[in-house]
């Protein structure tokens, strides 16, 4: 059974488009910001493209790793508590991923400034990719309404994806809570 979007909205100032069943963004009509965004990309179906800036001066895009697994963690920001723990646990085991046939990539909004610094701060070791425009986050539907201290407003919701060497997506983890979950993803690559 196919599911149509159907969104009933007011005001007037805010637009919806639909480019297929899992994919459903609405912005607002002036701003062009994204309120809301529904793409659940499934397993076994081809990741995402991208093409992103990252540390060290590279643009770096998912075709440049044809032929070998990719890691990529999303996380809500640089440089705080849980994001550098997931983010020095990632680099710590890099050598594991790698020796197991993956490379490792992180993914924020930050600037390439923000990820410069935080990567020098941390001694990080994998490439970190700067998502500004939301475009890559959103493809992987990681952009989700958050709540925090009573407030709501759109974030990267942290997580995590596993593609082969194909491009597809082999594992999914969303919600992601840090503690042991390095370890559980390096078993998903050597699994593979």
């Amino acid at each position: 059974m196919t599911a149509m979007p159907l969104v009933t909205l007011s005001p007037a100032s805010i637009s919806c488009t639909g480019t297929n069943d899992a994919s459903l963004l609405i912005r607002h009509a002036t701003s062009g910001e994204v309120i809301m965004s529904k793409t659940d990309p499934d397993l076994g179906a081809p990741a995402p493209a991208f093409s992103l800036p990252a540390t060290g001066g590279e643009t770096i895009s998912l075709t440049d790793y044809k032929g070998q697994a990719v890691v990529l963690f999303m996380y809500p920001r640089d440089d705080t508590s849980g994001c550098t723990k997931e983010a020095v646990g990632f680099s710590a085991a890099l050598d594991a991923f790698r020796t197991a046939g993956a490379e490792v990539l992180g993914l924020s909004k930050d600037s390439m400034a923000s990820h410069d610094k935080f990567a020098a701060k941390h001694e990080l070791t994998m490439p970190l990719l700067s998502d500004e425009n939301d475009d890559t986050v959103e493809a992987y539907g990681a952009w989700k309404e958050k709540k925090m201290y009573g407030k709501t407003f759109m974030g990267i919701e942290r997580s995590t994806f596993l593609i082969d060497g194909e491009g597809v997506l082999r594992g999914i983890w969303r919600k992601v809570k840090v503690p042991g979950h390095v370890e559980e993803v390096l078993a998903a690559v050597k699994a593979l």
